[in-house]
Order: structure tokens, then sequence, then C-alpha cells
């Protein structure tokens, strides 16, 4: 017969390969410190760090977002140690593109920033509104045909 600590030490063992890699969904993020809270199973985490595509000499900033599927990293199976990795597409939010060679962001506000390296193309589009601002104190440098539509300033 097994004792009780030979019991506590399995389901301890148990909870913690379980909490190795575990999927989430983004509850609360929180931007100073860049911290999110993440649901998983029947638990709301702690305050937990994100995994930015850089954060060295070149820095992006990219928060989650509230229900973004995520996964937890635990090292040790520990989930207050966890870092979170955003970015896995799921029914309730579905990927944006369906074809290689096509790079494109789509923001909550409808804006589209894309490249599409098959038709070599680089288009933008705002919505109703927005506006471009381009500050380059070097100069600007436009090679080939230009069409304008609209009013100059």
């Amino acid at each position: 017969m097994a004792s009780t600590n030979g019991m506590n030490d399995t389901a301890t063992l148990a909870r913690l390969i379980e909490n190795l890699i575990r999927f989430g969904t983004t509850a609360e993020p929180q931007m100073k410190p860049p911290r999110v809270r993440v649901k998983t199973g029947g638990l709301t985490s702690g305050w937990l760090p994100w995994l930015a595509l850089r954060a060295g000499a070149d820095v992006d900033w990219d928060p989650p977002t509230v229900n973004e599927q995520v996964l937890l990293l635990s090292p040790s199976g520990q989930l207050a140690n966890a870092v979170v990795i955003t970015g896995i597409y799921s029914d309730a939010i579905p990927a944006n593109g369906d074809r290689a060679g096509l790079h494109r962001r789509t923001y909550q506000e409808g804006a589209v920033i894309e490249y599409d390296s098959v038709t070599h193309q680089l288009p933008a589009q705002l919505p109703a509104g927005g506006t471009t601002e381009l500050i380059s104190s070097g100069g600007i440098h436009l090679v080939g045909p230009v069409t304008h539509e609209g009013d100059y300033t």
C-alpha cells in the first residue's frame, strides 16, 4: 500500500507535468509592466510576461489582446513562472491570409498593411479618416510612375 507521502508526491508530479505546457486564452493584458493574465482550464494565471519578437537592441511592441489563444511554457511546471507565447490562430480569431508569399497585418479597427512577394505589391489601407505621416529628414526618392488623386496641401 502506498504511503500518503507517495500519493502526494505522485499528485504533485502529475500537476507539475500538466503545467509544463498549457493552452489558454488571454484574460487581461497590462501595459506597465508588460504582463498578461491567462485563462487555462479552470484557472486564471497571475501576471505573466509575454514573448516579444525582439527585446534587445531592436525592440518590438505588440501586446496581446483579450481572448487571443496562447501557449504557456512553465519551467519546472510552476505556472507562476510561465512565459506566454501569443499568436495562435483559433476558431474565434482565424488566420487573415490563406497562401504562401503573403505577409499581412490586420488591425482591429480595419487597417491592413501587407507585402505580397508573389505579386510584388506593398499595399496599405487605412480606415475612413485615417492619416499617413512620413518623416524623412534626408529626403524622399521616388522611382517610377506616380499617380495622385486628391488635393495637395
